[in-house]
This record gives C-alpha cells, sequence and structure tokens, in this order.
C-alpha cells in the first residue's frame, strides 16, 4: 500500500482527517533520462473540439520527438486506497495508548516516531481512496476546488474586514479576498514561494475519506 503525505503545519491532514479537504494537487515531474536517454521535457495533449486536455503527459527527447511509453503516469490510481501519513506519535496519542505500549512496540525509538516521512503505509489508520485525476495548470483551479483544497469562507464581520465574506486556511496570518487568492497564498507556503506564479502543470487528485 502506498501512503500520502499533507502538511500539517497549515492543518491540511487535520482538514482531510475531518472530510473538508477532498482534493490534493501534485506538481507533476520528469525524470532526467528515460530508457537511457535524456529528456528534454513533456507534452500536454488537448483534444481539437474542445481543447480540453486528454490523457497523461508524454515525455519527449532532445529533438523534441515523444517517447514510445513515455507517459507521466501519476503516483496514485482511480480507485486506490492510499494510507494517511502520520506520526507514529500522533496515532499513538490519537489511540490514547500509555508509555509502555509505546515502549513495547518499539516505535518509540523509530524515526518515524515523529517525522511522518519515514512511517510504514502499513502502520497507518486513516486512509482515503481516489476519486477522480486530472491534468491541469496550477491556476486552473476553480473556486469549487479551492474549496476542496481546505480554503474556507469566515464571516468578515467577525474578524474586522468591510466585504460579505473573506477567505481563508488554517492558521493563515491574513484574509483574502476570493478562495483562488487563499488558494495562491496556501500552495506557496506548501510548495514554496513562486509556486503559483511558475503555474505548473498538476495532477489534481480527489479523493474520499475512508476510515
Amino acid at each position: 500500500m502506498k501512503k500520502i503525505m499533507f502538511n500539517d503545519k497549515y492543518g491540511l491532514t487535520q482538514a482531510v482527517l475531518e472530510g473538508r479537504k477532498t482534493m490534493t494537487r501534485r506538481i507533476i515531474k520528469y525524470p532526467r533520462t528515460f530508457r537511457g536517454e535524456w529528456v528534454a521535457g513533456f507534452n500536454i495533449h488537448r483534444s481539437p473540439s474542445d481543447k480540453k486536455i486528454v490523457g497523461f503527459p508524454c515525455m519527449y527527447d532532445a529533438d523534441e520527438r515523444e517517447f514510445d511509453m513515455g507517459e507521466i503516469l501519476p503516483k496514485y490510481k482511480l480507485g486506490e486506497v492510499v494510507a494517511i501519513a502520520q506520526s507514529y506519535e500522533s496515532i499513538y496519542n490519537e489511540k490514547g495508548l500509555e508509555t509502555m505500549d509505546m515502549l513495547v512496540s518499539g516505535l518509540k525509538n523509530h524515526k518515524g516516531w515523529q517525522n511522518k516521512l519515514f512511517v510504514a503505509a502499513g502502520e497507518m489508520i486513516h486512509h482515503i481512496r481516489i476519486t477522480d485525476i486530472k491534468v491541469e495548470r496550477l491556476q486552473d483551479i476553480s473556486d469549487e476546488d479551492c474549496f476542496k483544497e481546505g480554503i474556507y469562507a469566515s464571516n468578515s464581520h467577525e474578524i474586522g474586514y468591510g466585504i460579505p465574506w473573506v477567505y481563508e486556511f488554517a492558521k493563515s496570518k491574513m484574509a483574502y479576498y476570493t478562495p483562488r487568492e487563499a488558494f495562491a497564498a496556501l500552495i506557496d507556503k506548501v510548495s514554496g514561494k513562486g509556486t503559483w506564479e511558475s503555474n505548473p502543470f498538476v495532477f489534481a487528485y480527489e479523493f474520499v475519506l475512508v476510515d
């Protein structure tokens, strides 16, 4: 089983566990080489009729020739159940286990105790199921998808803004006038400053919480 990581600093793991976050976008990257040849980039194919993106990106070589079987496939598949990565410490706390349980299991001394990068998928207690996958530019996100990404609306009268609603995310230090502005700020914090402006192609995964 695979695992998937969500940002804890801005409350995204908790948003998934509460069912408020049901989408995630991951930047599409390609390897330096493919079958021993240098990869220069990838193409995105669109339908001639409506210009919608079809299929997955295909890598090409220095002469801009696409590789046979050179599709960049998403990490997660449609219908796949994926474990939500959490540190072992947070799982033990959630279960309400005692100190002795931690010591007996041996996980207390594991590097995944506080760093979920090193946890095993089989030890996780929460999972999601992938229900949809699409390829798009980051800035093509809709307001609806911003909410699925964990953005939420707050009543401006409660926080002193002079517009009917403002938008924010967990632990944000300010609010934004539109859902897309809030998501742009969030993605720059999670994936690095300038991510929104660079407007990369992404795999947009939609999912449901299984347990």
